[in-house]
């Protein structure tokens, strides 16, 4: 018996992986983030595999799940949005499964910043910009360290994909206006690769006005950095000196 943590993607049921797919079409439990989650993804699932909404349920009833499934020998599909290494709350629900002495395995997925890049046909790093992705999030319920503040963070210019933000949007723009400048490029990409996806460009200065008028609160991601209106240089990968075996 083994839990899988399955990446589920953004939401597109498509961008599931291939291993992730594989393993909930046999597994007779399945666990899924239901706030987050496509529906469209448990399509996939067994017909007759037992199914949990967890955003109905606390750690404690998720946990009572997955050991009577183990007790009966039953494998778990635990279903979570994008990648569940990145604002996942999987740390707490390893903890527990190895308390209990639980076999588990994490399946990772496409997180919504690549499928926010990909949308935008946008590359982070470009050739002569910046060479650095910061994913963060500005504090709220959850605390942030305070050298990871966001004002600190800033400092760098580097290309940024901010989650869990949009309901503070406000304090976004004060905290990197010093540092990345009123005119820099910021985009908001509401629920990517849904159905119901949308694109909101504006200039850093006019962040807060643009996403308060757009009344997008959650399912967000805030995008800042040149990269945004940049080309970028000629790469080195493709150079004919690097084919060439030289340098």
């Amino acid at each position: 018996m083994t839990v899988y943590f399955i990446g589920a993607g953004p939401g597109d049921p498509e961008l599931i992986t291939v291993r992730g797919k594989r393993l909930l079409e046999r597994c007779p439990v399945v666990i899924y983030a239901g706030s987050l989650v496509n529906p469209e993804i448990l399509r996939w699932a067994r017909a007759d595999a037992e199914k949990h909404d967890a955003s109905r349920l606390d750690l404690e009833a998720q946990l009572a799940v997955i050991t009577e499934a183990a007790a009966a020998g039953r494998d778990v599909a635990r279903l979570h949005t994008g990648d569940p290494s990145l604002y996942g709350a999987l740390a707490e629900q390893v903890r527990a499964l190895e308390r209990l002495g639980i076999p588990y395995e994490v399946v990772p997925g496409v997180s919504a910043c690549f499928a926010a890049a990909a949308l935008l046909g946008k590359e982070y790093t470009l050739p002569g910009g910046s060479q650095t992705l910061i994913l963060t999030r500005r504090a709220g319920r959850t605390p942030v360290p305070e050298s990871e503040s966001l004002a600190r963070l800033a400092a760098a210019r580097a290309s940024l994909a901010l989650y869990l933000s949009a309901a503070d949007a406000a304090g976004v723009q004060d905290d990197l206006l010093p540092a990345y400048g009123a005119e820099c490029p910021a985009t908001v990409v509401y629920r990517a690769t849904w159905p119901d996806q949308r694109i909101i460009r504006c200039r850093l200065a006019d962040l807060a006005a643009t996403v308060r008028e757009s009344g997008v609160e959650r399912h967000a991601l805030i995008l800042v950095g040149s990269f945004l209106e940049q080309d970028g240089g000629a790469s080195y990968l493709y150079s004919k000196e690097r084919l060439r075996g030289e340098g």
